[in-house]
């Protein structure tokens, strides 16, 4: 009986095989011309339509997951049926909640990767960031804000006639052919938080790039006067200018960075109309054709400790000089939110807002300013409400003054390893 069975299972078993293989070679053929048609569609625009019904069938929640998921401005499939311009942008960003500008030490947020979430959700982009040409001309600290800013990459274009090459029939956009082009102003600041704003655009060469095509670079740095002397202060910040070693106002990144000098070509300190319970706001400006990883927070640390009689305005000169002073000594850089990147100057570079964008973004800049100085009324109120607090508990010290610690002359304080000796250093880890 087993003998029988046996033999009726491998007939049923020899029959199923040759539907099996029908099916396979079925499913190849399938794929095969799935593949051809998936083709077709994507050198076609008019699957947009398709897209857009997909929204109202549950596609939208798997879409949304996946771009939480990836990483903005990588990964992203070319759309190479869409024109396309080389563009630089102007960027403003409040930064004392990011991370930095750049967005490679994986920290979030950064405004970089909120910049590229934007672009992203805006289908402005043609690519992922190496194939887009992205550049960015400064990498802003955490807690650093800019209202001049520039990044430069290939964006999507409404000039149907536009190639890769920013050519139409065999010739450059002319700077001002702006007419039928997006208003990537107005688009990208209905989509960005309300601490960073699109200032302009322009149409810029391929060649072109935000970092090395950057003939200066401008930064502020704001704080209150107090007792500083500013006449001391600007002496000291006047033998900035010029081309010199700043080795000992910066820090240093000896694995990456093997020349440290750069040229300064203005220093002043200027002093604005605000004031606050009779103290007034002052503003140090540097400008230069490049910058240190946190030259201008440290110059600004020794320009303070001059300003309250505390070194000499000779010790620039001492910092400057390499050969006497080869190591840098201890000390504590300028707080990083007073900070500003000013200005980026590039050669021929004209940023374009049309005037619908223009008043939008003047409207957005002084309601966020209205919103800080509420913020700021409420912190005077608390500073009112604990005179009584602070009153009472001075007459229980007695009178007695709390002793402040004394200054070290900061070229007795400990050094820093030099330049040499960090690289020795690298060197025989090797």
């Amino acid at each position: 009986m087993s003998n029988v069975t046996s033999e009726s299972g491998s007939d049923v078993v020899g029959s199923l095989i040759p539907q099996l293989q029908a099916l396979q070679n079925r499913v190849k053929k399938l794929e095969a011309e799935n593949a051809k048609l998936s083709s077709q569609l994507s050198k076609c625009c008019c699957h947009k339509g398709v897209e857009s019904q997909r929204k109202n069938t549950g596609g939208d929640e798997t879409r949304k997951k996946k771009a939480t998921e990836r990483n903005p401005g990588y990964n992203l499939t070319i759309m190479s049926h869409h024109p396309k311009r080389y563009v630089a942008l102007k960027v403003m960003y409040f930064g004392q909640r990011f991370y930095g500008f750049a967005s490679e030490a994986q920290m979030d947020p950064t405004v970089e990767s909120e910049i590229f979430k934007a672009l992203e959700k805006t289908r402005l982009l043609v690519g992922d960031r190496k194939e887009s040409q992205y550049s960015r001309c400064g990498r802003t600290d955490k807690g650093v804000s800019s209202v001049g800013q520039v990044i430069a990459l290939f964006l999507r274009s409404n000039l149907k006639e536009t190639d890769a090459n920013n050519r139409i029939s065999g010739e450059l956009i002319p700077e001002m052919q702006i007419e039928g082009e997006i208003d990537y102003v107005r688009v990208l600041n209905r989509v960005l938080p309300s601490d960073i704003r699109i200032l302009g655009w322009s149409p810029v060469s391929i060649d072109f790039s935000a970092r090395f095509s950057c003939l200066s670079r401008e930064y502020k740095y704001f704080f209150w006067r107090g007792n500083l002397n500013l006449p001391a202060m600007e002496n000291a910040g006047k033998k900035f200018i010029g081309e010199h070693d700043f080795r000992n106002f910066c820090k240093m990144d000896a694995a990456n960075v093997h020349n440290y000098k750069r040229r300064v070509t203005q220093f002043e300190i200027s002093s604005s109309s605000m004031r606050f319970e009779g103290d007034q706001l002052c503003a140090i400006k540097v400008k230069g054709s490049a910058f240190l990883w946190h030259q201008v927070r440290c110059m600004v640390a020794v320009l303070f400790m001059i300003g309250q009689g505390l070194e000499s305005v000779d010790l620039i000169d001492e910092l400057l000089d390499i050969e006497k002073t080869p190591r840098k000594p201890q000390y504590a850089m300028a707080p990083e939110i007073p900070l500003i990147l000013q200005s980026c100057e590039f050669e021929d570079v004209k940023f374009i807002c049309s005037s619908d964008s223009g008043k939008a973004l003047l409207i957005h800049l002084e309601n966020e300013g209205r919103a800080y100085q509420l913020q700021s009324a409420i912190f005077q109120e608390a500073a009112l409400s604990c005179l009584p607090l602070a009153n009472e508990q001075s007459l229980l010290n007695d009178g007695t003054i709390k002793k402040v610690a004394s200054h070290i002359p900061l070229l007795s304080r400990p050094t820093e390893p030099s330049y040499e000796e960090r690289r020795s250093k690298l060197d025989s880890r090797r």
